[in-house]
């Protein structure tokens, strides 16, 4: 009792239990209220995968245990002070940076953001094919193909 240890989050989720208080989860400490006063002033300079590659994630997940913080960290990890304000940064350079070293863009991105980026990066790359011609023809998606038609007397029906 009172020892203090580092475990995997899925053993930690294993042993919560609200009615035996096996054990007690302590916020990581991007997540307390230094940092979302930080995050609310402006979420745009924080590194956040040098604070954790996984914020989001974790974040989320940690809003399974009981904690008075739950709400504030819940508002701030989805509301205006982080996700929607880097989303807006991070749609914005990956629509701009076409043909271009991104690697000081994505440095200091979140994996959630990174694949945010990366799903950017194509449709740019994609519309400047179309753009040039380089598009492939467009073909019926494989749903359609198999559907097969309808019958005479259904459309009559």
């Amino acid at each position: 009792q009172g020892s203090k240890l580092e475990i995997p989050l899925w053993l930690a989720k294993g042993l919560h239990d609200s009615k035996r208080r096996i054990i007690s989860v302590e916020l990581p400490k991007i997540y307390k209220e230094a940092w979302r006063t930080v995050f609310s002033a402006d979420a745009n300079v924080v590194d956040l995968h040098k604070m954790g590659p996984y914020y989001y994630g974790l974040g989320s997940q940690l809003l399974n245990f009981e904690n008075p913080e739950n709400p504030e960290i819940a508002q701030t990890i989805l509301q205006a002070s982080t996700f929607i304000a880097r989303f807006r940064r991070i749609m914005d350079s990956s629509q701009n940076a076409y043909n271009e070293d991104t690697s000081a863009l994505v440095a200091r991105l979140d994996e959630l953001e990174r694949a945010l980026f990366q799903v950017g990066q194509k449709g740019l790359n994609d519309f400047q094919c179309w753009e040039k011609g380089q598009a492939s023809q467009i073909t019926a998606s494989s749903l359609v193909q198999n559907y097969g038609k309808r019958k005479l007397t259904e459309v009559d029906g």
